[in-house]
């Protein structure tokens, strides 16, 4: 029954990264943050409660994608990936709330990129890249709002999974199957 146990256990996603910038200090054009974080070619601000330019409310300290400088940053880390391994980054991204326009943001995880758009008045929604490592080493992920306005997209919950291979899942069926064997057994005992 362990066993079943340990195989069922093993098909869950495992989170290898997560934020949600609730330990970083509150301020505008912010260099240095907690968890890795770096902003290269402009800047972003760290933004929410208590009352810091809190625009979406009850959700802590968030990321101002397009910092005070005029020039928004681009916000980057990186994770450890295993070759062959898939990892979804999933994070959370509303509109500047500040009727400034639409916001475009571009995201880039390994090798793969894509641009969300948000209206000015979106509230913050969960979004996910996938990213399947072709080799083990470091994978960069990094949010690049395409403002200049000062009022960018809000960033928030930033967070990266090792998805389980098809294997695992087998391994899951497995171990279910195993269970309902021995449900049966005992039943008929």
């Amino acid at each position: 029954m362990a066993a079943a146990l340990l195989c069922a256990s093993a098909a869950q996603a495992s989170t290898i990264f997560s934020d949600n910038f609730d330990s970083d200090a509150l301020g505008l054009n912010v260099v240095s943050f907690n968890g890795g974080w770096s902003v290269s070619d402009g800047a972003v601000d760290v933004i929410g409660a208590p009352n810091y330019f809190d625009l979406q409310p009850g959700n802590g300290h968030y990321i101002d994608l397009d910092g005070s400088s005029a020039k928004a940053g681009v916000f980057a880390n990186s994770v450890a990936v295993t070759g062959g391994v898939t990892y979804t980054l999933s994070f959370d991204l509303a509109g500047n709330n500040r009727n400034a326009g639409n916001d475009t943001v571009v995201v880039n995880f390994g090798g793969n990129s894509q641009t969300f758009t948000r209206l000015a008045g979106d509230s913050f929604q969960t979004f996910t890249l996938n990213y399947t490592a072709t080799v083990s080493g470091n994978a960069t992920f990094s949010f690049a709002d395409q403002g200049t306005d000062r009022q960018g997209a809000l960033l928030d919950r930033v967070t990266v999974t090792a998805v389980p291979e098809p294997e695992t899942y087998g391994m899951l069926l497995g171990g279910l199957a195993v269970l309902g064997a021995l449900a049966r057994r005992r039943r008929q005992a």
